[in-house]
């Protein structure tokens, strides 16, 4: 093809002519890169290599991160991955391989997006969000996403995502604000980690997680400066009562000292509240985790504990009470995994009570039709959204869809093994959920999260809105 023939088959001769009018319109002062910019706005996109990676997350556990590219430039993700997965949730792609991390490398995970994935999608408008996931869904052709994994087709869609904000010259939260059909994006109240337990750290505390949430802030701002002040107060408590080694950190940033009761750890946290002079503008949350310690039909709170183990079980029926107990004595207004993923019966039953807020993570799996017989049967009203078990952005949206639709709270949560990946905090602002759960102000892949949403609410200036004590209403 000749210089002339290709210019005429791209009508470039007419594009470069309007660049060369426009710049001199605008009297730039560098009209070069004026008309070379003009020219790539005149461009379509379209995704013209994708190339993945195995790299590290947080855990020193291997993940997928995928660089795709697109006629206008580069656009990277990386995906996480939680310390327990479940049986309803969509399978991530491990090599298995014993010799190399134990058998979690993803070689496999990254030689699928170099060539499956990145052949069927080279070409497409990385705009059309739906248009690519689908045709990653449409090449796997499973319900839980075996034949690709969810980390391989997960990194590819987060990317895609970006690259389309980027074609459309907004910010990623406007981008997905805009997939969703919302209009109003909302900076979400932090389910801040204090403490740490379960699988998640090493000390006698069954429960996961024990949470501050800054519902009394005016703005995102605020509540960060109220969670971090909280947050040091907690240490400088800790270190009264428990010592140094008390201060340690868990999988997500909250600290570990030596307690084998929930209510030794939200005495604790009441107490660093005070201090920090916040008494009644902060809430507390509790992620039970309670599938880690199901045996049968029983609970044991002694699990970790080794000469105490088997001792003191609970029935559901006893769990219901020392939730009843703790909401009643403590500000405690959300309460995440209270049972087994699959006790049903003793879910609903406290939900039914109406106390707190209660939250289906193991029960659900971000799995829409759990969340379907959830929705039926009044099981929970919440919704902890981890993308990773779903495989990609747009049944991300959907599920919040969903639940949203039944006047659920969603909350967007990150994983034990995170990376530095911020994608979850523009994904909460788009989506309008109102909470986010992103680990404690430690450790720099929590903290990514914790910044952007600081970035995104500088951003909105005026037009920022904090959910604040809306936080289950949006």
């Amino acid at each position: 093809m000749s210089v002339q023939e290709y210019l005429d088959k791209h009508m470039l001769s007419r594009k470069i002519e309007d660049a060369v009018n426009a710049a001199v319109r605008a009297k730039t002062p560098d009209p070069v890169l004026f008309i070379s910019n003009h020219m790539k706005k005149a461009v379509p996109s379209a995704i013209t290599k994708i190339k993945a990676r195995q790299i590290l997350d947080s855990r020193g556990i291997p993940t997928v991160e995928v660089d795709l590219y697109t006629n206008k430039g580069m656009y990277r993700a990386s995906v996480p991955s939680g310390a327990s997965t479940g049986m309803y949730e969509a399978v991530e792609m491990r090599d298995g391989e014993k010799g190399k991390y134990l058998g979690k490398g993803v070689s496999k995970a990254v030689k699928i997006v170099n060539e499956k994935i990145s052949e069927a999608l080279i070409g497409m408008d990385p705009v059309l969000q739906s248009q690519i996931d689908q045709a990653m869904m449409g090449l796997d052709k499973t319900e839980n996403k075996a034949e690709l994994g969810a980390n391989a087709m997960l990194a590819v869609s987060i990317a895609a995502c970006k690259a389309g904000a980027a074609e459309k010259e907004v910010p990623l939260y406007k981008h997905i604000a805009d997939l969703s059909g919302k209009s109003n994006p909302i900076l979400p109240v932090p389910a801040i980690t204090v403490i740490s337990g379960g699988k998640h750290a090493g000390n006698n505390l069954a429960v996961q997680e024990i949470m501050i949430l800054p519902v009394g802030a005016s703005n995102f701002e605020e509540a960060m400066q109220m969670g971090c002040e909280t947050y040091h107060h907690l240490k400088a408590i800790i270190l009264e009562k428990n010592g140094s080694n008390g201060c340690n950190v868990g999988d997500d940033g909250g600290f570990a000292p030596n307690i084998s009761s929930i209510e030794e750890g939200l005495d604790l946290v009441r107490e660093a509240i005070d201090r920090a002079g916040y008494t009644g503008r902060v809430k507390l949350a509790i992620d039970v985790a309670a599938t880690d310690f199901c045996m049968g039909k029983k609970y044991d709170l002694d699990f970790k504990a080794p000469n105490k183990s088997g001792q003191n079980f609970k029935t559901g029926e006893d769990m219901v009470e020392m939730y009843t107990q703790l909401c009643k004595e403590y500000p405690v207004v959300s309460i995440e995994q209270p049972f087994d993923k699959d006790d049903w019966e003793h879910t609903k039953l406290f939900t039914s009570l109406g106390i707190c807020q209660v939250v289906g993570d193991d029960l659900l799996m971000s799995n829409p039709k759990r969340i379907e017989r959830a929705i039926h049967e009044s099981t929970c009203n919440a919704l902890l959204l981890k993308v990773n078990q779903v495989g990609t952005v747009t049944e991300a949206i959907e599920v919040v869809k969903q639940a949203k639709t039944a006047h659920w709270g969603v909350i967007i949560s990150h994983r034990s093994g995170e990376t530095e990946d911020s994608f979850i905090a523009d994904l909460a602002v788009g989506l309008a959920t109102g909470q986010i759960k992103a680990g404690a102000p430690c450790r720099g892949e929590r903290l990514a999260k914790y910044n952007q949403l600081l970035r995104i609410e500088e951003e909105l200036g005026a037009e920022a809105t904090y959910s604040g004590e809306n936080w289950r209403q949006q």
